[in-house]
């Protein structure tokens, strides 16, 4: 289990740096498009098309990324009037959804893929699917999360996130 945890990890790792990147780019990309635009009256053709792909990218990453840190919908004013043994079913319930929630981008996702592959985007000419590949992706590494949760490994790699905020 415990290389299956490393492994993880990892793949975890790299998801999450790609998704930082993707925010950075985004800043990049819509900051140099409201600067030329502003001061020299000029946009740079494919500006729009990046921003709205790394947009949907970054987006569907964060959810996948939301989940591993337990920072999706919740309330524990309600749950916490019920007993432990009952919490303990639920979070089981919850994981399960999420589950299938992940499979549901991956099967979704990956048919809508293969519908785009044939178009392509007008300004830049990349394949339309490479907007559309993030949500079986992303599906995949939600699927992992709430498997390692299922199982009550902790997946959360910020802790203090709540505290900081």
């Amino acid at each position: 289990m415990d290389y299956i945890k490393k492994v993880f990890k990892v793949i975890d790792s790299i998801f999450e740096k790609f998704t930082l990147l993707f925010l950075v780019a985004l800043i990049f990309v819509v900051t140099t498009q409201v600067m030329t635009r502003k001061l020299f009256n000029f946009v740079f053709f494919w500006s729009e098309e990046i921003t709205l792909l790394l947009l949907a990218w970054f987006a569907f990453m964060a959810i996948a990324i939301g989940f591993r840190e337990y920072i999706h919908l919740g309330i524990d004013s309600l749950t916490n009037l019920f007993p432990k043994s009952f919490n303990k079913v639920l979070d089981k319930i919850i994981s399960t959804s999420i589950f299938a929630f992940g499979f549901y981008l991956v099967v979704q996702g990956w048919e809508f893929t293969l519908l785009t592959s044939e178009s392509t985007l007008p300004a830049t000419k990349l394949p339309s699917s490479i907007t559309y590949v993030a949500m079986p992706i992303t599906g995949v590494m939600i699927c992992g999360y709430s498997l390692l949760q299922f199982f009550n490994i902790n997946t959360t790699r910020h802790k203090d996130l709540e505290e900081d905020l």
